[in-house]
């Protein structure tokens, strides 16, 4: 699904320099690699504060420790997600409360969120699944309506655009209240451990999320509230630091791949390709097909005979999910969810797919359809 030793060689100057600056400096823990990739990611964002956390879910954690969230205060997810996006409210004892996706962006569907919202709705976490955004435009008009903070989950849509109707651009993760992102291996900005880190453009939220990732604590052992300890180490930050140039080119790479199986699928009535919206850029964290005409499985099980990976994201959405078992709601209720779950099928899709690879994959899939 991903070549990371491929990529590594193109860079593996860089990589190891980095590394090794963090060694024989051995400042392996909040150095000045941290703090020249925390630069450096917030000159690329256009984000006003990064924060550089432990990994993706302590980033959605922390964010809504930071907001300041209540035991029983509502948060609204997606159902159609990976698990950390309803794991982090849970944890804090806040009520996770989710929605259906759109069929055809497979992201959280506004007109969903509006009938979800109670008195105790407190904040709204749109997923930018795949890599493209959900509508944040919508989203965003609707919290400001309700006085809702919005955290996006940007774990897999960092350098995604989103255009808003008046022409203004912004990153995926900087556009709500707070946003977070993972820099785990396989996303498009990986590092080779666990990593991520949260967006802000709020001053005073990012002091006390700061605050929070390092025990509570603003001056050193004095600890102003409960927090816990979640941070970037060094050799991570050098790795994520010498790829950052790149990722532009990695985006690149990805959506070269994409528009060669987009073409290669366009005529196959048994397969519908990602959906393009026109508001936001698609990053190709993943590239997911729905299979409406053939049997999914099969599908997945001959490719695995010819040597292709392709994997479900997701098989199970959140509100079947046994630790999320709510009786507030049933199998049925979020049937585009349970529809996508019954058919979706990722390919492989990294920087280093070239033609080669990507005509045995789409023959393959292709000739098991026939």
């Amino acid at each position: 699904m991903v070549d990371l030793q491929t990529q590594y060689q193109r860079i593996k100057a860089d990589i190891d320099a980095g590394i090794q600056e963090v060694i024989d400096s051995a400042t392996f823990i909040k150095g000045p690699k941290v703090a020249a990739f925390q630069e450096h990611l917030e000159a690329y964002t256009g984000a006003k504060q990064v924060i550089p956390v432990g990994n993706g879910t302590d980033a959605l954690q922390i964010a809504l420790m930071g907001l300041g969230l209540k035991p029983g205060d509502e948060v609204i997810t997606p159902t159609f997600t990976f698990i950390a996006t309803a794991e982090v409210v849970a944890l804090l004892g806040l009520t996770p409360v989710v929605v259906d996706v759109d069929w055809e962006t497979m992201n959280m569907d506004v007109e969903s969120v509006r009938r979800a919202i109670t008195p105790r709705t407190k904040a709204i976490v749109p997923v930018h699944l795949f890599g493209q955004c959900a509508d944040m435009q919508a989203l965003m008009e609707l919290a400001r309506e309700k006085h809702i903070y919005v955290v996006e989950d940007a774990c897999q849509a960092i350098g995604a655009q989103f255009t808003f109707a008046n022409g203004e651009t912004k990153q995926a993760g900087t556009i709500g209240d707070i946003g977070c992102t993972s820099f785990f291996p396989s996303k498009n900005l990986g590092c080779y451990g666990d990593g991520g880190a949260i967006f802000t453009n709020d001053d005073a939220l990012a002091e006390r999320m700061r605050a929070i990732a390092n025990h509570g604590c603003h001056v050193r052992y004095h600890h102003d509230e409960v927090g816990v300890n979640s941070r970037l180490d060094s050799i991570q930050a050098a790795i994520l630091d010498a790829k950052l140039p790149h990722l532009n080119e990695y985006i690149a790479a990805r959506q070269r791949a994409a528009a060669y199986y987009d073409k290669a699928f366009a005529d196959c009535e048994q397969l519908l390709i990602p959906a393009h919206q026109p508001h936001s850029t698609h990053v190709y964290h993943q590239y997911t097909l729905r299979v409406v005409g053939a049997d999914r499985d099969k599908l997945r099980e001959g490719l695995a005979a010819a040597g292709i990976p392709a994997m479900i994201y997701y098989p199970v959405p959140l509100h079947q999910q046994k630790a999320y078992r709510d009786p507030r709601y049933k199998d049925g209720d979020f049937p585009v969810a349970e529809k996508l779950a019954a058919c979706v099928l990722s390919l492989p899709m990294h920087t280093e797919l070239d033609n080669e690879q990507l005509e045995y994959i789409t023959k393959n899939v292709l000739d098991l359809l026939r």
